[in-house]
């Protein structure tokens, strides 16, 4: 039995009563929908486009999705299920030129996008979201933090004549906090939860079998993890006695070291003190030390040299001090004469599990880069297995990442068999399609149950599948298992008591909601480096009523006027460009290019979050003020300095001062061009350039012109008019 509906294409959607249901409740709020990946949120979302599409002819329809490729899947989905024609359906993402997207724009139905190409549209003004008759949002737990999805959705929610938000998620967390930040951030009225135990899902779900492999650490790992111990017994012993711990003990939680390293560096930028410093060196050869257990306990020594080679080519005074203890040393020598003769007991494992899988597909998801290769490299050797490593696009020193196209062609071989295992970090977790696998393996259990969730649904899709967990026992691999149960069967709570506790509004489908937000009328454009567009600066100055229009600038981050530039540099950046010279240089061309520049520093810790002597960082600053009579402003996050910004855009654009780049290679026309060199006379801005040539007809007319015709121009009075003919008739001299 299929869906019948006449923008969805026949016997195309298998009609399941529980999306029928879903898509129900979604099309009167604004719904979290939380379900495996086997349940068919895309299929939900285009069932609810096609009811949107009719409800409201000539609206459009929005989904963003947090990659290309995604993207590319989502727009193929779409077509395939839809009655619409081809050229009705767009797919937006960075290879998408503007002028492209603004054109797809205008005669799309449905457009799909990356949630950064949407929020740097939104930005420079391209296009409107009034037309949009629904926003969907793929992986919705993204929308914490700094993600563009709250952004997106704000302005959508502002401008949108018949809005309605659809977001969908395998898995929001179990942190009801960040649970809510999601709701919150989409303007969740509703929320959707389904999982295989339903009643009105278990028939579509094949199952998941889930078996647990544990493993012991042989002895010689123990006597590695008993020397890194030790130090870190002394570190932690250490803290104590500063008072800025009650235990010693060696198991505290990485995150728990973290945390105290935040609040350490807080207190030393607050009131520096002997006690802080050292407990700051502590402290962070502490974090190190749990790491280096980490790797040990769950990957192996190979991921481990791998590890101390880095930690030998490091600088800072804790690592320094690290290589100069015994054990710690002795931990380093054991691993180096152990790692190519001895694996960790997992990978044996994973190797006996391999083999009795006889050349069925397979996903074997691992945490860490080092761990991947060498296990591609051990099975490979097995007959009738064919394995590949997948990453993402960062690349390391010695580790280079696959681009998109290429990820595309593996996850293409592993369709067709050309691969059967697929050994993949965490890129493999989200979004990609990757269909009909036998078996997942994880190497080491995760603490994330979001994450948790999104390995598992990779089985289970059109036949039975199975799930093993590799776990080393007394290590670090039982507590993450446990700790991602315990988080899942928070998470189900936590969904659950929301959902009882969000009001469902008594309103007719499509009313307006929000109105209390209105969209500030956008008249004032600045400039952007396009590198800039990564921070949220842009979308804050959004919200000031300042467009920003995105280009590659050679000097300078933002220009506010024909004559104000400014260079942004957060605290962390600004001590980088310290240390590696960059500074001065940027400054010396900022001072030369504009006549106004300015050096914006954002951020706190500015004494406390590099190993560098504070006098360095005070003659930097005397040096930026002094010597080059560069201005320095301080804002203390994104949110400041997008206010400082809009404050000075507008301070300049009411003087008549429009933000123009000086020595463009091209002007937008003749008029500008003109009007671009007489604005660069003495105290003359846009508006008065503009009253200069209308009354001489030409720069040249008005470097001709006398002083007494100067001053019949409104607004040029004698002592401008005089610095005019003093600049245009003195002579050059030189340096």
């Amino acid at each position: 039995m299929y869906v019948r509906h006449p923008l969805i294409r026949e016997e195309t959607v298998e009609a399941r009563l529980y999306q029928e249901v879903i898509v129900g409740s979604a099309s009167k709020a604004n719904t979290l929908v939380v379900a495996p990946t086997a349940l068919g949120k895309t299929v939900i979302a285009i069932m609810l486009a096609a009811h949107r599409l009719e409800r409201f002819p000539g609206s459009k329809i929005l989904m963003v999705s947090t990659t290309r490729p995604l993207v590319n899947q989502h727009a193929a989905s779409f077509r395939a299920f839809l009655n619409l024609d081809g050229g009705e359906v767009s797919a937006f993402t960075g290879h998408s030129p503007p002028e492209e997207r603004l054109e797809l724009w205008s005669k799309s139905r449905v457009i799909c996008a990356t949630p950064q190409v949407v929020e740097n549209d939104l930005i420079s003004g391209r296009y409107p979201l009034s037309d949009v008759s629904l926003l969907v949002f793929d992986e919705a737990h993204r929308a914490t933090g700094d993600y563009p999805y709250a952004f997106i959705a704000q302005g959508y929610l502002k401008v949108a004549r018949n809005p309605l938000v659809l977001a969908l998620t395998a898995s929001p967390g179990g942190d009801e906090a960040k649970i809510r930040e999601v709701c919150q951030a989409l303007a969740i009225e509703n929320i959707e939860v389904r999982t295989e135990r339903d009643r009105d899902v278990r028939s579509y779900i094949k199952g998941i079998e889930i078996e647990w492999v544990r493993v012991d650490l042989p002895e010689p790992f123990l006597n590695i993890k008993r020397n890194l111990e030790r130090v870190m017994k002394d570190r932690l012993s250490s803290l104590k006695a500063l008072g800025f711990l009650t235990s010693s003990d060696v198991r505290i939680p990485k995150r728990d070291l973290l945390i105290l390293r935040e609040r350490l560096q807080g207190e030393v930028a607050k009131e520096p003190n002997p006690d802080l410093y050292m407990g700051l060196k502590a402290v962070a050869a502490a974090i190190t030390l749990s790491h280096a257990t980490e790797l040990l306990e769950t990957q192996g020594l190979e991921t481990l040299r791998r590890y101390f080679e880095k930690l030998q080519k490091a600088t800072s005074k804790a690592t320094r001090g690290l290589l100069a203890e015994k054990e710690f040393i002795r931990a380093v020598r054991l691993t180096e004469n152990l790692a190519q003769e001895m694996h960790h007991p997992k990978l044996e494992a994973l190797v006996g599990i391999a083999a009795r899988e006889g050349g069925g597909r397979m996903i074997v998801f691992s945490q860490y880069r080092d761990s991947a290769q060498k296990t591609v490299e051990r099975l490979n050797t097995l007959e009738g297995v064919r394995a590949v490593r997948f990453v993402g696009q960062s690349s390391r020193e010695d580790d280079k990442g696959l681009s998109q196209k290429e990820q595309l062609e593996i996850l293409e071989k592993f369709r067709q068999g050309d691969y059967n295992v697929l050994v993949a970090t965490s890129v493999a977790e989200e979004g990609l399609d990757i269909p009909k696998v036998d078996l997942v393996v994880f190497y080491e259990p995760i603490p994330s149950e979001i994450r948790s969730i999104q390995r598992r649904g990779r089985t289970g899709r059109s036949r039975a599948g199975r799930v093993v967990v590799l776990i080393a026992k007394g290590t670090r691999d039982e507590a993450f298992y446990w700790s991602g149960v315990r988080k899942e069967k928070r998470m189900r709570e936590v969904l659950e008591g929301l959902k009882r506790g969000l009001a469902r509004p008594e309103k007719a489908e499509g009313q307006k909601r929000l109105q209390e937000f209105e969209a500030p009328e956008m008249e004032l454009k600045v400039i952007v480096d396009s590198r800039e567009l990564s921070s949220s600066v842009a979308r804050e100055l959004l919200g000031h009523g300042v467009l920003s229009k995105p280009q590659r600038l050679e000097v300078g981050d933002y220009i506010l006027s024909d004559r104000v530039g400014v260079e942004r540099k957060t605290v962390e950046d600004f001590l980088q460009s310290v240390i590696d010279g960059r500074l001065m240089e940027q400054i010396k061309a900022l001072k030369e290019s504009f006549p106004r520049p300015v050096l914006l520093l954002e951020g706190e810790g500015l004494y406390s979050k590099r190993d560098i002597h504070p006098n360095a960082v005070r003659g930097a600053l005397a040096a930026v003020a002094i010597d080059f009579g560069v201005p320095v402003i301080w804002s203390r996050d994104e949110k400041e300095t997008a206010a400082i910004l809009a404050l000075i855009a507008k301070r300049e654009a009411g003087e008549g001062r429009e933000a123009r780049v000086r020595g463009e290679k091209r002007a937008a026309s003749l008029e500008e061009v003109q009007e671009f060199i007489v604005a660069g006379l003495p105290n003359i801005n846009v508006t008065l350039a503009r009253r200069l040539l209308e009354e001489f007809g030409s720069p040249q007319g008005v470097f001709d012109a006398k002083e007494e015709e100067l001053v019949r121009v409104k607004g040029i009075g004698e002592k401008t008019a005089a610095e005019i003919r003093r600049v245009l008739g003195g002579k050059y001299e030189g340096k």
